[in-house]
């Protein structure tokens, strides 16, 4: 058993759980429905926890939202305002920004699946420290598995760095294939970079395009007899 799963078992026997199927198979093998029960499983979790000092301070868990078998997954670092009233990742200026970008790319929301690498507000959004992010891993891992997308993109150089556990410089990174345990990886800026400085918008089009034909170079594969 991986570390990320005894990690999530420890974080379930602390909440009460005595039994989570915690096979990344299972997930695979059960059907859209599972999945998604696996998902709010894990949110019901998220939503009682008190681990780190953001529990103290927030308004929402901010778990995630989209499909539960998603072909593409979008991380990014953590909720902010909007998302800690709401509820939900990414609905303010810059979750609007992403979903343009998301239709921009012939797919909706419902389609991918958006998550934070941490699911509380960093009070006046600042950025996510150590223990935070180490404290809410088991959940964005669980995540993962659970959907097994096809493709990652992360958000931002605190999303990348924190998924990958690697010190990376986000203008160095960006558009370059990286990956997961198996999974491809996509770093990209956030959509608040691209709030402050419009003229990265065209860095970020040209990495989407190179995740749109790798997700239609898998979909290929698949259905290929």
């Amino acid at each position: 058993m991986n570390d990320a799963l005894m990690n999530e078992l420890a974080l379930l026997r602390e909440f009460g759980y005595t039994h989570l199927d915690v096979s990344g198979q299972r997930a695979a093998d059960s059907g859209q429905e599972d999945q998604r029960a696996l998902l709010a499983e894990m949110a019901a979790v998220a939503n009682a926890c008190q681990k780190c000092k953001l529990a103290k301070t927030r308004t929402n868990v901010v778990y995630g939202v989209g499909s539960p078998n998603a072909d593409l997954m979008f991380i990014g670092e953590a909720p902010g305002r909007d998302e800690d009233l709401k509820g939900e990742p990414f609905v303010g200026r810059a979750g609007q920004l992403l979903t343009d970008i998301i239709k921009a790319m012939k797919l909706t929301r419902d389609d991918v699946y958006i998550a934070n690498i941490i699911k509380c507000r960093p009070p006046e959004n600042r950025n996510p420290e150590p223990d935070e992010i180490e404290e809410c891993r088991p959940f964005i891992r669980r995540q993962i598995e659970i959907i097994q997308p096809k493709v990652i993109v992360t958000l931002g150089r605190i999303a990348l760095q924190s998924l990958m556990e690697r010190d990376y410089a986000i203008s160095g990174a960006r558009g370059q294939w990286l990956d997961f345990h198996g999974i491809k990886v996509m770093p990209t800026y956030h959509p608040a970079y691209l709030l402050r400085t419009p003229s990265a918008k065209k860095d970020v089009w040209a990495d989407m395009k190179k995740v749109m034909a790798e997700l239609s170079s898998a979909s290929a594969e698949t259905i290929e007899p």
